[in-house]
């Protein structure tokens, strides 16, 4: 691509559009004398673009050129036109857009971040046969004038009359009469840059799956799919019918209900021309839905009449995993969802409402989960040199990349420290040492920032901190207040990202930084074990979170792992297997369980269906990663909380234990040269499919154990290697293999046999079987909402159940037959 960018930014005058009223139109004429061998169409823009030539648009990206930290790094989008330039006379156009650069951004009702109007940067290279070449630059002899674009906003939506859409203005021939000269405009030449990441496409398409009439007697589309993008339509109607589409991801007594959007208004206007079908989609907006309501439609709409168009960085997907269990599949399928929903050019918080920013915080906790199911070193690759620059900046690293807060963001756990996990993260995915070399410089000014913050014990003990944010028993107006102590939280985050810091300075040879990093680490896991944990592994504060960070950072001894391994099972069993973790423990609770033994815990755990658990938005029709795990509540009701996104995929970070766990894939080698795979069933899972795309090619894993019997199949490429743990093998066998097809078939081995409950087995026995707990807790949580219960304290682990009923008050007896029932059903086979 060329680097020789001699162009000129243009703008319109105030007067002529792009004040975020209109989109401005642009264009100019040009002469070439031959047809080129060689055309090469350059593009960016203050704003948004959508270039034009001799008639049509030039390329498939849409909202180009994406949101970067654009005074540092402005996309250039380059596209072969060659054969669509004419011999004679050429028009080069554009439509300009407010896009993130003008449009109001966050919550706080400010825009104009970037500019106060829009400009655009075209550069268009001729190359002839005679080896001559001419380059059409934007420059003072472009005109600009408004078109059918009268409003247009990331947040509010667009509003196209196509009355005043000026017929043939891209094309040769059209009367510029009216239309103005544009002026220059300031803006740094030196921050042109290439592209690395994929450009935002269109990349499916979606047809209704009902068209209801609702109670009020409004029109509402449903897709039944929420995503990202906006709707395509074909109507007929007389000129100035104006047909609205409201976007909505949800529904609620019987409804559109608008309130996951805040103050977006996520509102499109189309006015008809007039006259044959009309065919139109918005440009310069895109919102987050999946119920559209229509107002205005002229006569009876039907469902090859509108089409709901996805849009996001097109990626390239590299990770699958289909399991037996229908629930299961459906969570996987909503955090795939959800991300390609926040891949919008920056991996944001939520597609649809007044926010969409680049949440350091969720990239972070859904990091090894994006890498595998996409490829993300574009996206994040060029994600993370935004944050690279504007941490040089201004001295911090961003809570939301690119920066658009009122407030200086101070050094946080899992949102600042992605600085270093990310490219961790992505360094271990795809086994590229440059990744960790692009990203050093980041990664080490921000660990010696915190380095310097620490107290005289060695601990991050200072400051704010967003701790376990979105704990479910946090109040709904504070999301920080949650159980787990928010600077142990910082604390075990540093243990991790030391420790990640010093393996990163191996990797690349740098032995001085390693000592440095090494020593750090160390001293503040000393830190965390002096300050926060007892001899024998008991974490203060007695939260999953807390024991979670303990577990899976390694601060913890193996003695003290597994104490620490059984006191989180007795919490999560607690807690009835429900939820109690927010975005810094649920990443890893799963994690924490299975590697101490407690497979059968992470199992009830990923398995619960009552409110708060991973499966219960999928037993309420969710399609995408709720933001709280009650943003709608049982009885169908919004979460009132004023943050209640239902598209948010950082609480999906789940799904990689999935991968590792159900489908049985590890990485041993950074890049998957060498891996491990080893399935652990449970659950009642009979089956699972997992294929990952590598550096190498696809590895397959297939599994399933019906009827005694075990079948397994794997599949790896050339150059990888791995060893397998055989799922519910008799010997536990374990084997080395090299690329190629694997198979095996066996008897399998499941355990001991069931265990019989009544209600005059101890509480002991029944805390001990996950399963029975499980069943036990639930039957009692019926009758005694919020009652604690811990079957394992010594003054009830010996007491049975049926004399434990008795210190009960008031215990009825369809309360003792619901307990009596729960042991029964615990006896079928809830320990195999």
């Amino acid at each position: 691509m060329s680097t020789d960018w001699s162009a000129a930014f243009i703008t319109p005058k105030s007067s002529t559009g792009g004040t975020g009223e209109h989109a401005a139109y642009l264009r100019r004429e040009f002469d070439a004398p031959s047809r080129p061998v060689r055309a090469t169409l350059h593009t960016t823009a203050v704003g948004l673009i959508e270039p034009h030539l001799n008639g049509s648009v030039v390329g498939d990206e849409v909202l180009a050129p994406g949101w970067t930290s654009y005074r540092h790094r402005l996309v250039v989008s380059s596209n072969d036109v060659t054969e669509r330039i004419a011999v004679g006379m050429n028009v080069l156009g554009a439509v300009l857009g407010e896009g993130w650069a003008l449009g109001r951004l966050g919550w706080e009702d400010k825009r104009n971040h970037y500019a106060d109007r829009p400009a655009a940067w075209l550069q268009l290279e001729l190359e002839y046969a005679d080896g001559s070449t001419e380059v059409i630059r934007s420059d003072e002899r472009f005109l600009t004038s408004t078109g059918g674009v009268r409003e247009n906003s990331i947040y509010d939506g667009e509003h196209f009359d196509a009355r005043l859409e000026p017929t043939g203005w891209d094309r040769p021939g059209f009367d510029t009469e009216g239309w103005e000269p544009v002026e220059r405009f300031d803006w740094p030449l030196d921050s042109l840059t290439a592209p690395i990441a994929e450009p935002i496409r269109r990349t499916q398409e979606l047809t209704p799956v009902e068209i209801l009439t609702t109670p009020a007697g409004k029109t509402v589309v449903d897709f039944g799919q929420n995503i990202s993008g906006w709707v395509r339509l074909t109507v007929q109607g007389a000129p100035g019918t104006a047909v609205t589409l409201r976007h909505a991801e949800v529904m609620t007594c019987g409804e559109i209900d608008l309130e996951t959007l805040r103050t977006a208004a996520g509102t499109d206007r189309y006015v008809l021309r007039g006259g044959e079908p009309e065919t139109w989609e918005p440009r310069f907006t895109f919102h987050g839905f999946r119920y559209v309501e229509v107002e205005g439609w002229p006569g009876e709409l039907t469902a090859d009449a509108i089409t709901a168009v996805v849009v996001h960085s097109d990626m390239t997907r590299t990770g699958w995993l289909e399991t037996s269990n229908p629930l299961l599949n459906q969570l996987h399928s909503n955090a795939v969802w959800s991300m390609r929903d926040n891949f919008v050019g920056v991996p944001t918080d939520c597609p649809q409402r007044d926010e969409r920013l680049g949440w350091t915080g969720d990239i972070n906790a859904f990091a090894p989960t994006a890498a595998f199911l996409y490829d993300v070193r574009g996206v994040l690759g060029s994600w993370l040199r935004d944050l690279a620059v504007e941490q040089q900046e201004k001295g911090f690293v961003p809570w939301v990349v690119p920066d658009v807060l009122s407030t200086p963001s101070s050094p946080t756990a899992l949102w600042s420290d992605v600085a270093v996990s990310l490219p961790w993260a992505l360094y271990r995915e795809y086994g590229e040492t440059q990744i960790l070399e692009d990203a050093y410089v980041s990664m080490t000014t921000f660990i010696r920032q915190v380095a310097g913050l620490l107290d005289e014990n060695g601990l991050w003990s200072s400051g704010f901190q967003y701790g376990d944010w979105l704990d479910p028993d946090a109040p709904d107006d504070n999301p920080a207040g949650g159980k787990t102590d928010r600077h142990l939280v910082a604390a075990a985050y540093l243990c991790r990202t030391t420790r990640e810091m010093a393996d990163t300075a191996r990797v690349l040879d740098r032995a001085e930084d390693a000592a440095e990093f090494s020593a750090l680490a160390a001293r503040v896991r000393t830190a965390f074990l002096d300050e926060y944990v007892s001899k024998n592994g008991r974490v203060v504060g007695e939260s999953a979170t807390a024991y979670a960070l303990a577990i899976t950072f390694d601060i913890l001894d193996d003695q003290q792992k597994q104490h620490a391994g059984d006191r989180l099972a007795t919490i999560v069993a607690q807690a009835g297997f429900r939820i109690s973790t927010g975005f810094a423990g649920t990443p890893l609770v799963t994690d924490a369980l299975s590697s101490t033994g407690h497979l059968d815990e992470a199992y009830l755990l990923l398995l619960e269906t009552g409110c708060p658990s991973f499966l219960y938005p999928v037993t309420m029709g969710a399609t995408t990663i709720w933001e709280r795990w009650d943003s709608v509540r049982p009885d169908g009701t919004i979460n009132p909380s004023g943050m209640t996104s239902l598209n948010h995929y950082a609480l999906g970070a789940v799904v990689d234990w999935m991968h590792r766990t159900i489908g049985g894939l590890t990485a041993i080698e950074p890049g998957y040269r060498t891996m491990r795979i080893a399935p652990l069933p449970g659950g009642g899972l009979t089956s699972a499919a997992l294929r990952h795309t590598t550096k190498f090619g696809d590895v397959h894993v297939k599994w399933s154990a019906e009827g005694g019997q075990a079948e397994v199949e794997l599949t790896l490429p050339e150059g990888t290697s791995a060893e397998v743990v055989l799922p519910l093998h008799p010997d536990a066998l374990a084997v080395h293999v090299e690329a190629g097809k694997h198979r095996w078939s066996y008897e399998v081995a499941f355990g001991s046999k069931p265990t019989s409950f009544d209600l005059d087995s101890n509480m002991r026995d029944v805390a001990n079987n996950a399963q029975a707990w499980r069943l036990f807790t639930d039957a009692f949580a019926k009758h005694y909402p919020g009652v604690p219960l811990d079957g394992t304290a010594p003054e009830a682990a010996a007491m049975s159940i049926r004399t434990m009923l008795d210190f009960v008050p008031g215990a009825s007896p369809e309360f003792r037959a619901d307990i009596a029932e729960s042991l029964s059903a615990a006896s079928t086979g809830a320990s195999a």
